[in-house]
């Protein structure tokens, strides 16, 4: 029994328009190298955290069919929101679609094993940067339309949903994990805002995503002051899982 991670799936079988491939010849055949790679390690027993961004759908009706094909792989599967999930509306309504083998945080934690995992979305934040990581390239594809709320008051909201999972993992548990999208903490590995609420709530490993083409072995990240943290994209990890814990 193992833990694996991925995140930023970007599956588009409900929105096919919006696929990945727009973006360059690394995500050609992204779909087919997830699955090709998840059914070659995971197994019924293990667990997969996805760390946001799974869906290009705008809808839950199209989202439905990439959740569909994520619950058809193997293992249990745990998700949280990330900044392009916008068919994610309320967790009761995400739920009445969901695969039994697929469940989500939103402000809660969910139980495993000898595991217990929180997280939140989280949002920019001035803490830190990481444009000087990132192979920026130019394609023809439109940037989609984000949200423009002030990213101090999102953050800050986002910062609270953390603390209200994080205060509802199991205190029995052997093994505590959090999910996030946005990167939790910087390059350097310095205290941030939600590395000491990870500390405060002695998380032991934090898995994100969000950062796509970052330059090759760039941004290693580590363990620090009792937390490991991984960037888990699916690019940076060439669609491959990555086993966190076993």
């Amino acid at each position: 029994m193992s833990v694996f991670a991925i995140a930023d799936l970007h599956l588009s079988f409900g929105v096919p328009e919006k696929t990945m491939e727009a973006f360059g010849l690394v995500w050609k055949h992204y779909a087919e190298k997830i699955e090709s790679a998840w059914r070659e390690f995971i197994t019924e027993e293990d667990l997969v955290l996805v760390a946001g961004d799974i869906s290009w759908a705008m809808s839950l009706e199209k989202a439905q069919i990439d959740l569909e094909w994520i619950g058809n792989l193997p293992g249990t599967k745990v998700m949280i929101k990330g900044n392009h999930d916008y068919w994610w509306s309320s967790l009761a309504k995400v739920q009445t679609i969901l695969p039994p083998s697929c469940h989500l945080i939103q402000n809660n934690a969910f139980s495993w094993k000898d595991c217990t995992i929180g997280g939140a979305r989280l949002w920019d934040t001035d803490e830190y940067d990481f444009s000087a990581y990132i192979d920026f390239q130019e394609t023809n594809v439109s940037p989609s339309e984000e949200p423009k709320p002030t990213p101090a008051k999102i953050f800050n909201r986002e910062l609270n949903r953390l603390e209200l999972s994080l205060q509802a993992l199991d205190p029995n548990a052997t093994h505590r994990l959090v999910m996030t999208h946005y990167p939790p903490i910087s390059s350097s590995l310095a205290s941030s805002k939600v590395s000491a609420l990870l500390e405060k709530y002695r998380i032991d490993i934090c898995v994100f995503g969000h950062l796509h083409n970052v330059k090759p072995k760039a941004l290693p990240f580590g363990e620090t002051r009792g937390v490991a943290y991984y960037l888990t994209s699916c690019d940076y990890l060439d669609f491959k899982p990555i086993k966190i814990l076993e």
